[in-house]
């Protein structure tokens, strides 16, 4: 049972009704993340807008979605690590060894997808005081400063949805339960 109201298109406030709209014309459903959300307007939309930049960076989805899921398990947002589960799963193409491993917060079997992960685990852990150890071996795979801006935008996007999910104690859509955590 959710400790905040879980929204429809129908009792939403104004605000928030067509963001529910798009939603459910797109998916099929209204993720309960967004119903949370629709409690404040002004938050919904920021998901949605810090969203749709993340989604224009550099990084590709799937280590877009590395980024999400090492935030939500680092968070404890079982909400988010399903949804992004089926994300990383159907989406990006992530293989099941690789998410499975992110799920765990165990050692990513490809190399350059693992120095990802321990980059933003070390942002979460340390709120950005990264080693230059971390950094150089970041930039070492491949990845540019930019880069590094762009897993800090997608740590402050989940960080909204995980920290959100976790205090209303949103439940699971059925559309996401075979992604259970």
């Amino acid at each position: 049972m959710s400790r905040l109201t879980l929204h429809t298109v129908q009792s939403a406030p104004e605000a928030a009704k067509p963001f529910l709209e798009n939603a459910q014309k797109n998916s099929g459903f209204i993720p309960n993340l967004l119903a949370v959300l629709a409690n404040a307007p002004a938050a919904l939309e920021t998901y949605v807008t810090v969203s749709a930049l993340n989604g224009k960076s550099e990084l590709s989805l799937a280590e877009r979605e590395v980024v999400q899921l090492i935030a939500a398990t680092n968070h404890g947002c079982d909400f988010c690590v399903a949804g992004h589960t089926a994300v990383a799963l159907n989406k990006a193409k992530l293989p099941p060894e690789v998410v499975s491993a992110l799920r765990e917060k165990a050692t990513v079997p490809v190399e350059k997808l693992e120095t990802l992960a321990a980059f933003a685990r070390e942002v979460i852990a340390t709120r950005g005081k990264v080693s230059d150890q971390t950094f150089n071996q970041f930039k070492a795979a491949g990845y540019t400063e930019g880069n590094a801006l762009e897993v800090i935008l997608g740590i402050s996007l989940a960080t909204l949805c995980n920290f959100a999910n976790v205090f209303a104690d949103t439940p699971l859509n059925p559309e996401l339960a075979p992604y259970r955590a």
